[in-house]
């Protein structure tokens, strides 16, 4: 058999299962059980291995294909043919490097044998482990022949671009776990983190690591609005609506990222000097699940009434919990609202949720007594924590935006976000 076709095996249940990684290329000579792709579902990612030896003739997908069992991912060369086309090549090569040796001498011509590859030369997982962490692969020096950049040269760049005392913790940490074992101070289970937050952890710690973080405490006066929630009905049936703050929230949150567009911006390349300013209001909303915390994103909040933002969060919260979201809508937002109001507390300092520039934090609201007109009343406030990129923002911008946010979320506002 001169060719041999590697297709998709029995993957359980699954179908139209994204392709994240390709690790492989045309022209490669592989060995039985060499991973070639990895597919990535809902609930977990895999590696599709080779079950032949051989030399890749054809790859047939690439990276965001969707495949099911069955699909064509490479043809093979056989071993005798691929060996008897190589042998050919060497001889080719041989004579091409006589020659070229040749015209050296005569012009003068130094060759460096070390001359370090293009970023191609990294594999796809390389490449994808470096954009998770931000880092600009061109930067780094690889180790390998020829300069071919590996997960270890990535993370050593990363080591010695954060001198911080981040990383002086860190190394403490290390220490102490090399010294102790938990074990030996009592009983301990151990157990798996779960997927979610593994993945989310190098976000957050590529987010924390990379952004200079400020955040902005305030509160805003929700008294009207409260009143106005609590006695909507439905004008049909008469039944009282169940409608959450969150959804006036998002609401007023779109209206103020109008009128400050730079929160609705991300810094793609801060050497490079520009931003990308975001013309849509896509709002990511972080849902607490069993597998971690997820942040889908509510599209289009600007051309949405409080009736569909309020459906269309529980329907979003529910497919999250369910691990039944689709991965792409977990990306492409304008700023994301991370809300304890369920649960309890005040003030906090929430994560930006990269690429974003900026998060809004939502405690629990409580009654106050408020001085207002000259006397103490009882007001409902609630606590905004609005953390920040201080690169794109800086601190007068952010109290604007939050007396902004305030403003839309008090008296006067309340009743047009029904609308």
């Amino acid at each position: 058999m001169s060719e041999i076709e590697i297709k998709v095996p029995n993957i359980g249940d699954f179908k139209d299962v994204e392709v994240i990684e390709v690790l492989v290329s045309e022209g490669q000579t592989i060995k039985k059980n060499d991973p070639l792709i990895t597919i990535e579902s809902d609930k977990s990612s895999v590696e599709i291995p080779s079950n032949f030896d051989g030399k890749i003739k054809a790859l047939k997908i690439k990276v965001g294909d969707k495949v099911s069992e069955g699909d064509l991912i490479l043809t093979l060369k056989n071993i005798s043919q691929a060996k008897e086309e190589d042998d050919q090549k060497s001889v080719i090569k041989k004579e091409v490097k006589k020659t070229q040796t040749i015209d050296a001498k005569v012009q003068n011509i130094s060759i460096n044998k070390n001359k370090v590859l293009d970023i191609s030369s990294a594999s796809p997982k390389v490449r994808k482990f470096a954009r998770e962490l931000g880092v600009d692969i061109r930067q780094v020096t690889g180790s390998e022949r020829k300069g071919r950049v590996i997960e270890s040269d990535i993370k050593l760049f990363v080591a010695s671009q954060s001198n911080n005392p981040i990383n002086n913790e860190n190394k403490n940490k290390d220490k102490i776990k090399q010294e102790y074992l938990h074990s030996e101070f009592g009983e301990v289970e151990i157990k798996d983190i779960p997927r979610i937050k593994k993945l989310s952890s190098k976000y957050l710690m590529n987010s924390w690591t990379n952004i200079p973080h400020v955040t902005n405490h305030d509160e805003a006066d929700i008294t009207e609005l409260e009143e106005f929630r609590t006695t909507l009905t439905d004008i049909y049936t008469g039944e009282k609506k169940k409608i959450t703050p969150l959804a006036f929230i998002v609401k007023a949150l779109t209206a103020s990222l109008k009128k400050f567009p730079n929160f609705n911006s991300s810094i793609d390349d801060i050497d490079e000097g520009k931003i990308t300013v975001k013309k849509y209001f896509h709002i990511g909303i972080a849902v607490d699940t069993p597998h971690g915390l997820m942040v889908p994103k509510l599209r289009n909040a600007d051309n949405k009434n409080i009736n569909l933002i309020s459906s269309e969060l529980k329907k979003l919260s529910d497919q999250c919990r369910n691990l039944k979201i689709d991965k792409k809508e977990l990306f492409g937002g304008s700023m994301t609202i991370t809300s304890l109001g369920g649960i309890g507390g005040s003030f906090f300092t929430p994560i930006i949720n990269f690429p974003e520039v900026a998060i809004l934090g939502i405690g629990r609201s409580e009654k106050k007594q408020v001085f207002l007109d000259g006397k103490f009343v009882t007001r409902t406030m609630l606590p905004l924590s609005l953390s920040y990129d201080h690169r794109i923002i800086d601190g007068a911008e952010a109290a604007r935006f939050n007396n902004e946010l305030k403003e839309n979320l008090g008296k006067n506002f309340a009743y047009k976000l029904a609308i």
